[in-house]
């Protein structure tokens, strides 16, 4: 039993991480209708400059605000090259997250070589119900929670938040009524830099980051935001949760090597699932 609930705590923490990547797909999908498949690269760049600054001296805390800061500026940036250019269809903007994506892994390779990079998170052990899980651990879980808290209250209480919300319900009725659409495209892609980095600097003290591995990144944050259809944050973070505890059982009580096939077996049946109901729904109507 001490094992159940030491896997249960640990695959909550780890699933904290992939909501936070999975809501920043959500974020950038709700407003502009594009899956960014450059998401996990967020998490990798704010990982990889945590450890750059902690090694020159910062203290914890101004590095990862730092990096996670640093990560919405890249985020804006993918905004701007794939959605920029007014008039860009949804398809064409996800080939170009998909190709800077991959072209984010030579940038990180030339700042910071293809070795992995870790560096010292929450110390010590926490004992729950006669298990013993790293303190850290709870710490994401602890972090997530309240921003995702703080996400509904900026989007149901801020005009700014409600000006994406409005993008997202219907984005001609938004234009009409003078919002920027095109604008509010490039905020979510900032937030999602955001909340992608936020995971990175996140997880990274109990999984060590290399170039490469924002496709785990993106398969288990995508696998997360897809319960919700892409479009609900809150779905988002009970996905990665899931997903998280699932993967950590299998790979306590299996094998470590089938935790990425979870998450696309997860996929594939949630886009089945959904798949048949709108077919049952068109053939309603």
């Amino acid at each position: 039993m001490s094992d159940l609930v030491a896997y249960v705590l640990t695959g909550l923490g780890v699933g904290a991480g992939y909501a936070l990547v999975g809501s920043g797909l959500v974020a950038i999908y709700r407003v502009t209708g594009v899956v960014n498949f450059a998401q996990g690269a967020f998490a990798v760049v704010a990982a990889m400059l945590t450890s750059t600054l902690l090694g020159v001296g910062l203290p914890h805390v101004l590095s990862e605000v730092a990096s996670v800061i640093v990560a919405a500026g890249v985020g804006l940036l993918v905004g701007v090259v794939a959605i920029g250019k007014p008039g860009t269809e949804p398809g064409a903007a996800l080939i170009i997250t998909l190709g800077l994506g991959v072209f984010a892994y030579a940038v990180e390779i030339v700042l910071w070589g293809d070795q992995p990079r870790s560096f010292a998170g929450l110390p010590g052990v926490i004992s729950v119900g006669g298990a013993r899980v790293q303190a850290h651990y709870l710490l994401i879980l602890g972090v997530t929670v309240p921003v995702f808290a703080a996400m509904a209250a900026f989007f149901a209480r801020t005009d700014l938040g409600k000006a994406l919300t409005a993008c997202a319900s219907n984005r001609y009725a938004a234009r009409v009524v003078g919002i920027d659409v095109r604008g509010m495209g490039l905020l979510a892609f900032a937030l999602g830099g955001a909340l992608g980095g936020l995971a990175g600097v996140l997880t990274t003290p109990v999984q060590q980051v290399t170039f490469d591995s924002d496709v785990t990144l993106i398969v288990n944050g995508f696998a997360a935001a897809v319960l919700g259809g892409l479009t609900r944050p809150f779905v988002a973070l009970a996905g990665g949760l899931l997903l998280g505890v699932a993967q950590t059982l299998i790979a306590g009580y299996g094998g470590g090597a089938y935790q990425l096939e979870v998450a696309l077996l997860l996929m594939l049946t949630v886009m089945i699932v959904q798949a048949t109901r709108a077919g049952a729904v068109r053939e309603a109507t």
